[in-house]
Parts: C-alpha cells; structure tokens; sequence
C-alpha cells in the first residue's frame, strides 16, 4: 500500500481525451463531482490511517468551483500533486493559484507530444499550446510544475522533444512521467493501449463519488458504466472501513514490482 490517497475531484472535464479512463467530456451527463467538505474529509481521515500525501484528478480537476481555494486547504494538510490539462489557466485563475507558491504543490500537466497534430489528436485541437503556455505562467509564479507524457505509438524522437522541452524550464527528468495508455474506459472501447495487470500499479487509496478503488486507474468508464472490477467500498463507507477491505484485497495481489510501470 502506498502513502498516497488519490480523490477523484470530479468526472466533469473540457476535453474529451482519446484514451480517457473515465469517458470524461464536456458534455458528460453525470459530473459526479465531490464537494469541498468530502474532499477535506477524505484528506483529514487519511491522514488519521498514516498517509502522507494526496493527489487530486478527474475529469478536469480546475472545473471544480472554488478548486484553488480547496487545493489551499488540502496542502495545509498535506503534500499535493494536481493533474490537469492546462486549459484553464488564464489570468484570473493563476492568480489565485499564487497562494499554492508557499506550499507543497506540483502540478502535473498532461503532454503527449510537442508536435500539435499529434499531440491534439490524442487530446483536443489547441490543446499543445495551452499546455506550452500554462508551463512558464506556472513557474513564473513559483509553482512547481510535472510534465506527463502518455505513449500511444509515439516514436522516440517525439519523447525527446518533450524532454528538451521541460528541461529547458528547469522541470528534471524525474518530473516527467511517461506511460502507457492503460486499456480501460474510452481507450479500451477505441481499441487502444496495454491491459494493466494486477502487479503494475501500486495499490492506492482511491476515493470518488461511486465509492474507494484500489489505485487511480481502478474507478474508470465503459459505455458510460462504472466498471466495478477494481471497487473495493461504496461511498458510504468511511475511509477507514474501505481501508481495512481494501488492505485484506492486496493481501490477495501476486507479487510484482509495483511501480515498473511509470503511471503516475
């Protein structure tokens, strides 16, 4: 078991990724999204079973109302690493941002490749250069930024633009998270990626809105179904109680490296 509890902010997204483990998009029907007071419970009692360090996801995490205020609260708690696409850094939200310069907070910003045909094509059309953008406005106001990078028959030349790229900021290559497409949710639907066995990820605390997962590529959506394979309490379970079932679940897990696969 990790030292990281993962929330599911929200499934509510601007994008509608290729490959996303959730289905998310703008018009998804059901935004499922978790209130500030559940996210902040979930923080307080992970902290109560011993973690040490929480990320925050989605969908898009900064279509949340009041998301950088709560990412306040939560750092005041806890270590943070954010995920987003970056495009909704505007003036007026990197504003707000600032406050998460005195705290420890990274966000990690999704880039699967510098060139925009194939990097919009996986994500959305524009959505390199708001990334491009979003990386020095985040460092200009002393947040620390990661870069990652999902594979999906990219070649190495294009990986290592995207590392010239973020090292030219001063982002080191131990920011950089490159990874598979994992084959669940839409990418599975589409036919794409690698299928995740047990022993790849490092078993997770995983809370959203449907309930806790084993890790943060568990709660994903197929047909606009929540795949239940991976769920190891409903919502209404205390964090502590989806803690104990979910530990007597990785007692049942094969042994394997973990982390061999560099997913989050």
């Amino acid at each position: 078991m990790g030292d990281r509890l993962w929330v599911y902010a929200t499934y509510h997204c601007n994008l509608a990724c290729s490959y996303c483990l959730t289905e998310s998009s703008p018009s998804i029907a059901e935004r499922r999204t978790l209130s500030a007071g559940q996210v902040l419970a979930a923080v307080d009692e992970a902290l109560n079973l011993g973690l040490t360090r929480v990320g925050v996801t989605g969908g898009e995490v900064f279509m949340v109302a009041g998301m950088p205020e709560l990412l306040v609260a939560v750092a005041d708690r806890m270590p943070a690493l954010v995920l987003t696409n970056a495009a909704l850094f505007g003036p007026r939200m990197l504003d707000r941002l600032a406050p998460l310069a005195a705290r420890d907070v990274a966000f990690q910003l999704s880039l699967d490749s510098m060139r925009a045909p194939t990097n919009d094509a996986l994500r959305a059309p524009g959505n390199r250069d708001q990334v491009l953008a979003a990386i020095p406005a985040l460092l200009a106001r002393g947040l620390r930024v990661r870069i990652a990078t999902t594979v999906e028959r990219q070649p190495a030349q294009e990986l290592e633009e995207i590392c010239a790229m973020h090292r030219s900021f001063g982002i080191p290559d131990s920011d950089h998270v490159v990874r598979p497409v994992v084959s669940r949710g839409r990418a599975a639907v589409r036919g794409m990626g690698e299928a995740l066995r047990e022993a790849d990820v490092l078993p997770e605390l995983t809370v959203t809105a449907d309930g806790v997962f084993m890790h943060p590529f568990a709660p994903t959506v197929r047909g606009g179904r929540t795949d239940a394979d991976l769920l190891v309490a409903g919502p209404d379970a205390s964090l502590a109680e989806a803690a104990g079932r979910f530990l007597d679940a990785v007692e049942r897990l094969p042994a394997g490296a973990d982390v061999a696969r560099n997913i989050r």
